[in-house]
Parts: C-alpha cells; sequence; structure tokens
C-alpha cells in the first residue's frame, strides 16, 4: 500500500487485515467523497466492490463515474424505515448528519446547513433486498447517527466479519461510544483495535483477524496521503500530473467548441464561496482585460452566458496557445 485516501488511516489498518485477499465486500455508510478522506477506495482499487451509503445526493452521483461496481443508497439509513430531516452542511460536507445539533455545531467553523428531508430505512433491509451475502468491514461515519445506523442491523442474520465505527462526538472529539458499544459486546463482537477517531470491532467467529491489527495506530507516514501531493495540476509529485496537464491542454483547445452551458458549469464549479459572478461582473470576467476594437452584441438574457463578440474573442485567445494556432 502506497497512498493512504482515508482521513486516519482506516484503509491502512484495515488492509493488515485483509491483505492477501483479491476480492471481497464492504459497506461504507456515510461514504462522503468517492476518493478523498474515503476508508474503502483502496479496496475498490483493488478490486473489491461494496454498497455506499451517502445521502448528499451530489457526493452519490459522483461515485457512478468514479467507482461503477458500487452500489450507491443516496439517503440515510438508521433505526427505522420512513423520513427524517437530512442536515447538509454547506461545503464541509463531512459534518452533514441526521442530527440537527450536530450539523448546527459547523457554524463554529463559519458554515450553515440546509435540512431536507429524505427517506430512511434500516441497513437490514438494504442488505437482504440487495441479496447480500458476506460482507468483509462495514464503515460506520454518520456524525454522530451511529447508533441510529447500528440499531437497524440485525446482528444475528447480518454479521460483517470487521466493523470500523467513528466512536467520538463531532466537534468535541469526546468519547461517544458508550450508547452502542454495549449492544455490539453483547452481539458477539469483540473491541479489537482503535485509533483516536474509530473503534474496530472483529466478531467473535472471526477472532482471527483481531491479531492481525497491529499493536498500536501505525505511524503517520508509514504511507503517503492524497493531501500531501496537492493538486495534481500544480504539482509535479502527484501521480496524476501528467494526465492533468494533457486534459487541462485539451479542455483549454476546446474552449470555443463547447457549449455555453457547459462553460457556465465550469465557471460555477471554479467560483468562491460567494457563488458565481453576475451581471456587470460576470461579463467583465468573460471579457478580459484586452483592448476591442467596438462593442460586442450582447447575447440575450436568457442565454445560459452572455457570450457576446468580445467575450467569443477571450475565449479564441485562450485556445490559440492550446490548440496549434500559436507556435511557441
Amino acid at each position: 500500500m502506497k497512498i493512504s485516501y482515508a482521513q486516519r488511516l482506516e484503509d491502512f489498518h484495515l488492509e493488515c487485515l485483509f491483505a492477501e485477499q483479491v476480492r471481497g465486500f464492504y459497506i461504507d455508510v456515510g461514504g462522503g467523497h468517492p476518493v478523498a478522506d474515503n476508508v474503502s477506495f483502496h479496496f475498490y482499487l483493488r478490486g473489491w466492490r461494496g454498497l455506499v451509503v451517502e445521502p448528499q445526493r451530489a457526493l452519490a452521483k459522483s461515485y457512478a463515474a468514479v467507482r461503477p461496481r458500487d452500489v450507491v443508497v443516496d439517503h440515510p439509513v438508521g433505526d427505522r424505515d420512513g423520513e427524517v430531516f437530512f442536515h447538509r452542511v454547506d461545503r464541509l460536507h463531512g459534518f452533514s448528519t441526521i442530527v440537527e445539533e450536530n450539523a448546527r455545531g459547523a457554524r463554529e467553523f463559519g458554515v450553515d446547513y440546509r435540512s431536507e428531508k429524505q427517506p430512511i430505512r434500516r441497513l437490514s433491509g438494504i442488505i437482504e433486498e440487495r441479496k447480500i451475502g458476506t460482507v468483509d468491514f462495514l464503515k460506520i461515519d454518520v456524525e454522530g447517527a451511529e447508533g441510529m445506523v447500528l440499531a437497524g442491523l440485525d446482528l444475528l442474520r447480518h454479521r460483517p466479519r470487521v466493523m470500523c465505527i467513528e466512536a467520538v462526538q463531532p466537534g468535541s472529539m469526546a468519547d461517544a461510544s458508550g450508547s452502542w458499544e454495549p449492544g455490539l459486546l453483547a452481539a458477539g463482537y469483540r473491541l479489537a483495535f482503535r485509533d483516536d477517531l474509530n473503534r474496530f470491532y472483529v466478531a467473535e467467529e472471526e477472532v482471527h483477524l483481531a491479531a492481525r491489527f497491529p499493536k498500536e495506530p501505525a505511524p503517520w507516514d508509514i504511507v503517503k496521503h492524497l493531501y500531501e501531493f496537492g493538486k495534481a495540476g500544480e504539482s509535479d509529485e502527484h501521480p496524476d500530473r501528467e494526465l492533468t496537464r494533457r486534459l487541462v491542454a485539451g479542455l483549454l483547445a476546446s474552449l470555443p467548441d463547447l457549449p455555453p452551458a457547459f462553460l457556465r458549469s465550469l465557471l460555477e464549479k471554479s467560483a468562491g464561496a460567494g457563488g458565481m459572478e453576475r451581471g456587470p461582473e460576470l461579463r467583465n470576467l468573460l471579457r478580459g482585460k484586452a483592448d476591442f476594437p467596438r462593442k460586442g452584441i450582447q447575447a440575450v438574457p436568457e442565454d445560459p452566458l452572455p457570450l457576446d463578440d468580445a467575450a467569443r474573442a477571450a475565449l479564441g485567445r485562450i485556445a490559440a496557445a492550446y490548440d496549434g494556432g500559436m507556435i511557441f
């Protein structure tokens, strides 16, 4: 293992158990981003597949492109079947949760949250519906709702071999396992390992796996972490630097041919916290600062972007350095 994609080396510690297992199945509850701070992505790269639960719809949708073998559930799981308010935290998506008090705590970091009603189901019901057999590991990270997820899992019928559960109170980092750990122990699970964020449990029938955990959390620098490489377009050390360079060059060479709606989506995704420019600010951004000998023909208000002659000229100037028009 050369790169850890997880927040606290969870994937490295699980790899200690499953290094020799070529194929496997995971359930990742609170999957978050399909790559960044993701516990199961390392195992997907090894050829595993799994069930991912991610109620933030934009993040859930991104799995289809990055991890097409996974099955994704885009609503919460918990202790009942019905509806629940999901509180989606702006920008800091890792704080999103069905526990409103914990979402409210994210305001300390300068962000707010939005509440939206979503379906909620018991995890056991989904396992049965999908006809899932052996679950090699179950990871739960749902910002304070871990106990509710476990309450919806029938451990007499569905027994993950290993569980990795976030066990701290969001924000304070105080131990939060007291309300749900006794139930796990009573159901035949043994606490086998812990770091400063998670607790790892092994089913009693899989007790041999417990011995594969290290005696203490591995040193942080035992592997590289994805964030250490920085942005692929700015770091020569990033493993995808050359691909990024080619994609950027190809995109910029294609700018004059791209639909205005697509160009607008690029600008929206690259906008700062204040959102995309509007009105005169947007027109100034599109026109650039080069001299333009005449007033451009204004686009109609319904257009996705006000691409007048000056704006189209700006796209052409950018593309000229990448499409073969300019020889350096």
